[in-house]
C-alpha cells in the first residue's frame, strides 16, 4: 500500500488527509493545530508507514517542513493556489445538500466551517491528478468545527 500525507499548512491550524494512493480513499481528514502537526505525523508513520508527504506552498509551509525534519521519506512542496476557494465547491460534493435545504443559499452551510481538511484534500488530488473517496468510517466531525 501507498499511503500519502497532504498538509494545508496555516499558522494556527492545518488540513490533514491520510490517503491510499493503490485504492484512491481517504482515511484520515482533520484540522490539527500546527504546534501539535509534528507529533501527530510521527505518531501517524509509526502505524501507517507514509511513503510521502505532500505540503502546500502557502503561509507556512517553510516552516511546517522544517518541523518534519524527522521524515527520512520525501517531502513535496506542492502549488495550493485557490484551494480555499475550492474547497468552499468540493464541500457540497461530499456533504450534498438534500430536501428542503436546497431553498437556503449553498454559502449559508459553509459559514464558519474550516476548509483546512478539504483544501489539503485539493492539494492532494491536484498532486496525483485523481479524485479520491472517502473510507466509511471517516469521522468528518473532526474537520468541520
Amino acid at each position: 500500500m501507498f499511503k500519502l500525507i497532504s498538509i494545508d499548512p496555516g499558522k494556527y491550524k492545518c488540513g490533514l488527509v491520510l490517503a491510499e494512493i493503490n485504492e484512491k480513499k481517504v482515511y484520515k481528514a482533520i484540522i490539527i493545530n500546527s504546534q501539535l502537526l509534528a507529533d501527530y505525523v510521527r505518531n501517524l508513520d509509526k502505524d501507517e508507514d507514509i511513503s510521502k508527504i505532500i505540503i502546500g506552498n502557502g503561509t507556512t509551509s517553510k516552516n511546517i517542513r522544517e518541523k518534519l525534519d524527522f521524515f527520512k521519506k520525501e517531502i513535496i512542496t506542492f502549488e495550493e493556489r485557490n484551494t480555499t476557494f475550492r474547497a468552499k465547491a468540493r464541500y457540497f460534493e461530499i456533504f450534498p445538500i438534500t430536501g428542503l435545504k436546497f431553498l437556503i443559499p449553498r454559502e449559508f452551510f459553509i459559514v464558519n466551517k474550516n476548509l483546512d481538511a478539504i483544501s489539503a484534500l485539493i492539494i492532494l488530488e491536484d498532486y496525483c491528478k485523481m479524485k479520491f473517496t472517502f473510507s466509511q468510517n471517516i469521522d468528518s466531525k473532526t474537520w468541520l468545527k
